[in-house]
């Protein structure tokens, strides 16, 4: 089977894990705090928290912002569901805003056309959540100008992304954004085994993240309302969780970093090839939108609503792991029974009918490529 995607370990990634393995330190030690600042300074942006998950760090970024009930927070319907369960594990609630047919992206003009009306109703959301799907960035810029606009805060998820370009600066830089949120599952572009990653320029909101990620606790002598007993001290001053990153993970993370700017130059490379190699088959890949430079997390083509069934399944038989990214969120039935219905957001249940995404990882050889289009062209015949 030739997989969707797939984690890329080399000799380095496995002694700086023993090196950390063997230290003083399994966890709470140096490494997380180096890998923070080197993914920030990647990125540009002033301030880092590592947290055990994207998921976590969603959570963990919605908090700081005081999202909670009674608020409202806006996402893309094709995503994963963490995007807008982050929500509802504060106690707000969830909207979604059709996408871009084109890229996949959340659309602005929908984004806007939205905003007019829930202006009228005293509904605007508090945060919205736009999705990088695929590794390429949505329009990040019409996006914020809208923010500006109605007053809401914005989460970047950036779990495809990073890597990626908008408007020649790194995603992650959070210029268009309060926080940016990488992934580093096995098979996002880079990976601690599980991980993820919340930017942001703000020092207060990574200092409240980075609080809330252990607990609430503190032994900061500042944020004690009273003097501490004893160098042995702590005060718990918020309800928070065990959301944190192993130095075992951030070890991993910081030699995978070192390979970064080379995973994406792969994964573009091997973009242009299925460019090429699909370009007189019947099916669509995701537009590339101006200003936008992917780190091709995936590769996604739409094919006709008739063929899809028969063309994933015949892949599959064929020992090519296609996969589908995403099944609506609205459509899942947790969302069903909060009240969303099919036929909500019809560009992104469109989008669910036609798309398949194909196996795109640096190892990927070309003889796999090309048997992936040769089976492919057999499928789509």
């Amino acid at each position: 089977m030739i997989p969707y995607g797939r984690q890329d370990i080399a000799e380095n990634d496995v002694a700086a894990v023993r090196e950390a393995l063997l230290s003083d330190f399994l966890t709470q030690g140096p490494q997380t705090p180096a890998f923070e600042e080197e993914v920030a300074a990647y990125c540009g942006a002033l301030h880092a928290c590592a947290a055990n998950s994207a998921t976590s760090a969603l959570h963990l970024a919605c908090l700081a912002l005081e999202l909670g009930p009674g608020d409202w927070l806006w996402t893309s319907p094709i995503t994963f569901v963490a995007s807008a369960n982050c929500a509802l594990h504060c106690g707000a609630q969830v909207d979604f805003v059709d996408i871009e047919p084109g890229t996949g992206n959340l659309s602005g003009a929908a984004l806007e056309e939205k905003l007019a009306v829930a202006d009228k109703q005293n509904r605007l959301p508090k945060i919205v959540v736009p999705v990088h799907l695929a590794g390429q960035p949505c329009d990040l810029r019409a996006i914020h100008a809208l923010a500006q606009r109605y007053g809401f805060r914005i989460i970047e998820d950036a779990a495809h992304a990073i890597g990626a370009r908008y408007l020649d600066e790194p995603v992650g830089n959070c210029r268009y954004s309060d926080i940016t949120v990488f992934s580093f599952h096995p098979v996002k572009i880079i990976t601690t085994g599980e991980g993820g990653i919340a930017l942001t320029n703000d020092e207060n909101l990574d200092r409240q993240m980075k609080l809330l990620r252990s607990h609430g606790i503190t032994r900061d002598e500042r944020e004690m309302e009273t003097p501490p007993a004893g160098p042995w001290d702590y005060r718990q001053i918020a309800l928070g969780y065990n959301y944190r990153m192993t130095d075992l993970q951030a070890a991993l993370g910081r030699s995978q970093l070192k390979r970064l700017d080379s995973f994406v130059a792969r994964r573009r490379q091997l973009a242009r090839r299925y460019d090429e190699r699909l370009a007189e088959l019947p099916l669509t890949p995701l537009e590339q939108a101006a200003g936008a430079e992917s780190s091709f997390h995936l590769y996604i083509v739409r094919v006709a609503a008739q063929r899809h069934l028969p063309a994933f399944t015949a892949l599959r038989e064929a020992g090519i792991g296609v996969n589908l990214h995403y099944i609506p969120v609205h459509t899942q039935p947790y969302y069903r029974r909060l009240g969303f219905n099919t036929g909500d957001f019809p560009a992104a249940e469109a989008y669910y009918r036609e798309a398949i995404s194909l196996p795109l990882y640096p190892a990927l050889q070309e003889t796999q490529q090309d048997t992936i289009a040769e089976k492919l062209h057999e499928a789509l015949a």
